[in-house]
């Protein structure tokens, strides 16, 4: 991983990277926040210079950059990766091994 974007989310249980205008975004953003999650979002469209943090996720695979999710600091990918976890039932158990739920 890039030392910029593991920069960003060292120590973090959840990271979104985001645009404020995204609605793919806004929507993984509410899926995680509905089971209270802690998660950190990075609003790459209100970021000065984010060029280098979005050059760093489209090294990782993404054609779309927004939205990025990493858990537990590991990448996880974007919205349709997410919504398979979601379905197959491990995104509650990815989320509690990252600390970023405890119920």
């Amino acid at each position: 991983m890039d030392a910029v974007l593991a920069g960003l989310v060292k120590d973090k249980p959840v990271v979104i990277f985001s645009k404020s205008t995204c609605c793919m975004s806004h929507t993984v953003k509410s899926l995680i926040l509905s089971y209270g999650a802690n998660l950190t979002v990075y609003e790459l469209d209100q970021i000065p210079n984010s060029n280098q943090i979005e050059r760093a996720l489209v090294q990782l695979g993404r054609r779309e950059v927004v939205p990025t999710v990493f858990i537990g600091q590991k990448y996880v990918g974007g919205p349709n990766e997410l919504m398979s976890h979601q379905v197959r039932g491990t995104l509650v158990p990815l989320l509690r091994e990252a600390r970023a739920i405890w119920i």
